[in-house]
């Protein structure tokens, strides 16, 4: 069965290129949620001043892999302690964000994210928001699969593919 979950943990390229290896993701799309501004452009979204953030709506069959260990990636991937900041990237715009689709992912959600409190895995505060999701605006066609077309470029050397590399090694424990 077909479902979506809709994540914001910072930049969309680098969440892309990790959620694209695994089993029962059927597609990814890089855009933008939880704003006010309609149809924004990247350029707008970088202001900060649309109330966006940088997501990625994943499509996933459900028989092969669930919306929990959707969200156990999420936990992963980036640090959901940092207010509206993962690295050198800075803004409201790369806030630590869940967006649930319905109840149950909601419920899921904020359990996992009480359990990972619970248990210390972060020595500070989790930040991330637990939101309910509205609309999805599709980021311009050069954000997509942006590791995997560019993968000379800086930042994805620099910063996606250590990243990446990172978990393929802790997923394979």
């Amino acid at each position: 069965m077909s479902s979506k979950a809709t994540f914001g943990t910072g930049c969309f390229w680098c969440t892309e290129a990790i959620y694209k290896t695994l089993d029962g993701v059927i597609k990814i799309e890089p855009g933008y949620c939880g704003g006010e501004t309609i149809n924004p452009t990247y350029e707008d979204v970088c202001t900060g001043e649309t109330g966006h953030a940088e997501v990625i709506q994943i499509t996933f069959n459900s028989d092969i892999i669930s919306y929990s260990q959707l969200i156990d990636v999420f936990w992963q991937v980036h640090d959901p302690t940092t207010l509206n900041r993962q690295g050198g990237d800075i803004g409201t715009q790369y806030r630590s964000v869940i967006f649930y689709h319905d109840e149950d992912q909601r419920k899921i959600a904020e359990s996992s994210k009480l359990q990972i409190e619970q248990m210390k895995l972060f020595k500070d505060p989790i930040v991330t928001a637990i939101v309910e999701f509205t609309t999805f605006y599709p980021a311009e066609n050069y954000h997509h699969n942006y590791y995997a077309i560019n993968p000379e470029q800086s930042y994805c050397r620099m910063v996606i593919k250590p990243k990446l590399d990172k978990f393929n090694k802790s997923s394979k424990k």
